[in-house]
């Protein structure tokens, strides 16, 4: 698999995001991950496949809240061979870490299963963490093999199902998977920067 990220490129992203005011005070800051994987920065974007630059500190997400999952990501991550940074990244994306979240489409839990993982997966509770993060991480396993470990279109039916993924044979040409793919993108790379 290619490497999605340049050394150059990732400085480029953390002093941009980090210090937003280097855009100017009133300037939002976004970002698009081409398919090569370079990221391309405007502040007025001029198509739908650029989103906000995420703030790593936003509102909502509680950083002891977000750790208290550190365990059963990491616990997770050894036995799918997946890494915890990526389990953590599609955790913030579909839930920011509450646990008890409900989607309008039924799914639920941090990695927001929908209701035919959950029986496929045999989970009792949905919004037990600890069954929540395995069947999700099992799930995006499978998704990582059948792709042959292509990141972008795992992750695109991840959000938009498989069946979305191979009737497009690539990234489906719906925003909010354009737009997912790279925000769990974007996660991925902070957490990864973040452990070092």
């Amino acid at each position: 698999m290619k490497p999605i990220y340049r050394t150059i490129q990732t400085c480029i992203i953390l002093v941009t995001l980090a210090c937003p005011a280097t855009a100017g005070a009133d300037s939002d800051v976004y970002v698009h991950i081409d398919e090569q994987g370079a990221y391309h920065f405007t502040d007025t974007p001029t198509s739908s496949e650029y989103i906000q630059a995420p703030t790593f500190s936003a509102p909502g997400v509680d950083p002891k809240t977000a750790g208290k999952y550190e365990d059963i990501i990491r616990k997770s991550s050894k036995k799918s061979g997946i890494r915890p940074e990526l389990i953590k990244a599609v955790i913030r994306v579909e839930s920011g870490f509450n646990p008890k979240a409900v989607s309008d489409r039924g799914a639920r839990g941090l990695m927001q299963l929908m209701p035919v993982h959950t029986r496929e997966y045999n989970i009792e509770s949905p919004f037990n963490p600890s069954e929540n993060i395995a069947a999700g991480t099992l799930y995006l396993g499978r998704l990582l093999e059948r792709y042959n470990g292509n990141l972008n279109l795992s992750l695109a039916a991840y959000n938009a199902g498989p069946a979305t993924v191979d009737h497009y044979q690539g990234i489906p040409p719906y925003r909010e998977t354009r737009q997912y793919v790279q925000k769990v993108l974007l996660y991925y790379r902070h957490y990864r920067n973040a452990d070092k």
